[in-house]
This record gives structure tokens, sequence and C-alpha cells, in this order.
């Protein structure tokens, strides 16, 4: 009699969190709002009493104030328009490279042997110290630009596609031989499904940097982009500018991370882990 009722009261229990986890999910997103609504309220109402100086820090009315005048104006599409260029150039310069050297390095230990090394020693050296070379080398063109965007962008995606193909499980790697797999057979069959997911969160690394990158090349000799919209409003003084500048980058990066994310669940559906 117990273990029926037992039985019985099981599957009432599951439909229960089965209901309540997409309603939870559903409107997840809304928490992470909170946060940022807080600190701007405090915000305003420090720099409505004027406890901060406008100078140092505008007020959140005054920021938008002035991006709705750089949208008006057009000065903002113009400068996000060549940020976005430089931006999207060099991260798939980079990333692109990184995928095929870090497939490569995964797959074979011989090429491992020949490559990783210098690779290695080349990701501990900071931008800002290649960055006068670049200057040197390419000027102040795009190309030295988008060469500095691409090299930061290159390491994430070949670190993660190297650790992803070498923790791909050795027995589907004896699987595949049984069945005769090629080599790119095993690559398109075995290797890229199994580091699927090293490989997407190297890219959303990547596009981090990327966009770390950029800053970094705008802000050293630039007559254009959002970068350069900082750096020029620094020199008149105009905080509410450089916040202006800040933000886009805030937002654009963040939109791009989101859409990584969206096309990480679309394409990792299929795994079964734990999402708190």
């Amino acid at each position: 009699m117990m273990k029926a009722e037992a039985a019985g009261s099981l599957p009432k229990t599951n439909t229960e969190v089965v209901q309540k986890k997409p309603r939870r999910m559903k409107y997840g997103w809304m928490k992470g709002l909170l946060l940022p609504v807080v600190i701007i309220a405090i915000w305003q109402i420090i720099g409505g009493l004027g406890v901060v100086s406008a100078t140092v820090l505008p007020t959140p009315v005054t920021i938008v104030l002035t991006f709705k005048e750089l949208v008006f104006s057009g000065e903002l599409f113009g400068h996000l328009q060549i940020s976005i260029y430089r931006a999207a150039l060099g991260f798939l310069l980079g990333a692109g490279l990184g995928l095929i050297i870090g497939i490569l390095a995964g797959f074979s230990k011989r090429t491992e042997l020949y490559l990783d090394p210098s690779l290695q020693m080349l990701r501990t050296v900071p931008h800002l110290a290649v960055t006068p070379l670049f200057i040197l080398w390419f000027g102040f063109d795009e190309v030295s630009k988008i060469l500095l965007i691409a090299l930061g962008a290159f390491f994430p995606v070949y670190i993660n596609t190297f650790n992803g193909i070498r923790g791909v499980d050795a027995k589907l790697f004896e699987v595949a031989r049984v069945l005769e797999f090629k080599w790119h057979q095993q690559i398109s069959k075995v290797i890229l499904p199994a580091s699927l997911p090293n490989i997407l969160l190297g890219i959303r690394l990547s596009l981090g940097i990327a966009w770390l990158g950029l800053v970094v090349a705008e802000l050293m000799g630039s007559s254009s982009g959002v970068g350069y919209m900082i750096m020029d409003a620094r020199q008149f003084s105009q905080t509410n500018k450089v916040f202006a500048g800040i933000i886009i980058f805030a937002v654009v990066g963040k939109l791009t991370d989101s859409f990584v994310r969206l096309l990480e669940r679309k394409l990792l559906k299929w795994r079964n882990s734990y999402e708190g």
C-alpha cells in the first residue's frame, strides 16, 4: 500500500519540477538587470546632489542626452561602423588561424612539438609590448590595427581547440579506426563534435579579447573609431562623451557574447549538463 502511494506521488512531483523550470528560466534574465538599475539610480542621485563634479562623473541622464546627440549627428554610427569592421576582420583572421592550428596541433603530436612552445612564448607577450613594433612595421594604417586584434583573438581559440581535441575520449578514436575513417572523417565526425564545447568557449573568450585589442589599437594612433572618439573627448575634458564611448563598447561586446551563447545553446542542446 505504501509502495503504491509512493509510486503514485512521484509523477506529480516530477511534473511540478518540469513546469516550474521553464517559468524560472523565462523571467531569469530580469534578475540580471537588478544590479545595473541600482547602480544607475545611486549614480544619478549622487550626481544630482552635486556630491561629485559633473566633469569627473556626469549623471546617467547627461550621458543619455550625449548619446542621443551622437546618434542624431551621425558621428556615432560613423565611428561604430569602422570599429566593428576592424574587430570583425581581426577576429575572423585570428580565430580562424587559431582554429586551424589548434586542430593541427591537437590532432598531431609532431605538429604540437614544432609549434606549441613558440606559440606559448608569444602568448605571454602583452598587447602593449608589441604595439610599437606593429606601428614601426605597418605604420598607423588599418593593417597594424587588424593584426593587433588578430593576435589577441588567436590564442583563446587555439588553446581551447587544442585542449578540446586532447580531451576527446580515446575510445572514440578506436571506434573510428575500426570503421576505417579517413583523417578528414575523424576530424568532421569525431574530433569536432566532441571538442565543440571547448571551441565555442574559445570563440567567446576570443571575441572579448578582440574588443580589448580594438580599444588598444584605436587609442594608439587612430583618426577614426569609437576608441578615437573617446581619446578626442578626453583631450577636451568631455567626460560625458567618454562614458558614452565606454558604454557603446560594453553594449556591443555584450551583444556579440549573447549571440555566441545563443549559438552555443543551439549547437550543444544534446549535452545534458548541470545548469544550476
